[in-house]
């Protein structure tokens, strides 16, 4: 995208790292002069501190540099109704989570959008996504950096907020970021990059299940041999396809499954166990970002068995840094996507996400689900 056509206000959400900070000096360079805001979301408390201290010190230093407004939004309150307590309710029943995909949708670009952004004609983010313009419609495009690739936690958005969204750093490898932030002597340049969910901030993500969900003793159990090998604290502490913190000995052990009536984790040994891995999944509830998949709806039966013709895909299952190849189908059911190669780690309550077959655009995302072939038995 050109920035210097631009014409209209514009704000960028700053978060005191390298990234948006580059995304500030690259629109500077093409003459535009936005507004810096902050959004404070961490959890406060006596021992759940997330400081956003050195941020906004690093946010403000960076705002004096072009001589930019920096606010902060506090969306504290926000997060805790919208997103919080979404991770919750979806841990409870067994489901994995993903609260950085609704952070996305409801608070960067929701509650802000309400509050603020609504004020201004663009929103620029330090996202590695990009602006791709299609038939006169706009779609949510890959970076050109795979492994620093967000589209998937930005597969939520409605088109509307992606219609007036900048990406300006989408086109560039992390590499390339982090070289123009040394060379223009930004205050974040050599900073390292944040890790781990947005509103946790220094607290460990079981401490925070703890405090909601309590413990429960419950048996670990080898899906292979049906034997006990160990026990849990609580079936919501795991998810599919984890290996770590299992603490058991002989591995790698992979979660496998859940039982939540029971509280039983079933778990499969080696690094070449199938039993991590899958070839189908359904996607519930699927949000189209700019328009629906090409594929016919309602289904028009094929070989009579109520599906419509497969159409290629790229997907992913959770934030990964590759794309895979599948096909996607309509039937009676809903959307069922399909890969010849194995799928590591299909969790439920994850978000499944839609690429075209080149892996260029994004057509959006599911909740996932467990796909089960006719007359299946469900599971135990």
């Amino acid at each position: 995208m050109n920035y210097e056509s631009i014409k209209g206000s514009v704000a960028v959400l700053i978060s005191g790292g390298v990234d948006s900070a580059v995304v500030v000096h690259q629109l500077c360079e093409a003459g535009l002069k936005p507004d810096l805001h902050y959004i404070k979301i961490g959890m406060d408390g006596e021992d759940s501190s997330c400081s956003a201290e050195e941020d906004i010190e690093l946010s403000e230093a960076t705002a004096r540099k072009y001589g930019l407004r920096l606010e902060v939004t506090d969306l504290q309150k926000e997060y805790w109704e919208r997103v919080v307590g979404y991770v919750v309710e979806r841990i409870k029943s067994g489901l994995t989570p993903n609260p950085d995909v609704m952070c996305n949708r409801f608070i960067k670009f929701g509650a802000f959008e309400e509050k603020v952004g609504c004020h201004y004609d663009y929103i620029a983010t330090g996202h590695y996504a990009t602006n791709v313009v299609r038939n006169g419609k706009m779609w949510l495009g890959t970076a050109k950096d795979p492994v620093k690739d967000q589209t998937d936690f930005l597969a939520q958005l409605s088109y509307e907020q992606l219609k007036h969204t900048l990406f300006p750093i989408g086109h560039l490898m992390k590499e390339e970021v982090r070289q123009i932030a040394i060379d223009a002597k930004l205050p974040s340049a050599k900073r390292k990059d944040s890790q781990g969910i947005c509103f946790l901030g220094k607290i460990n993500y079981n401490e925070f299940i703890r405090r909601f969900m309590g413990e429960q003793e419950g048996k670990i159990i080898d899906i292979e041999t049906n034997k006990v090998i160990g026990t849990h604290r609580g079936y919501w502490f795991h998810t599919i396809g984890q290996r770590k913190g299992l603490g058991l000995s002989g591995g790698p052990w992979f979660v496998v499954k859940k039982n939540i009536r029971k509280n039983i984790v079933f778990v499969a040994n080696g690094w070449d166990t199938q039993l991590q891995y899958g070839h189908d999944f359904r996607l519930a509830d699927f949000h189209f970002i700019t328009e629906p998949l090409p594929i016919a709806s309602p289904p028009a039966p094929l070989r009579g068995e109520g599906r419509t013709e497969a159409l290629p895909i790229q997907f992913k299952v959770r934030h990964v840094d590759h794309f895979m190849p599948g096909v996607i189908t309509l039937d009676d059911e809903g959307y069922h996507v399909h890969s010849d190669a194995p799928i590591q780690g299909i969790a439920p309550g994850q978000f499944g996400c839609i690429y075209d077959a080149d892996a260029k655009v994004c057509y959006g995302s599911g909740e996932i689900g467990i796909f089960k072939m006719r007359n299946e038995e469900a599971l135990a």
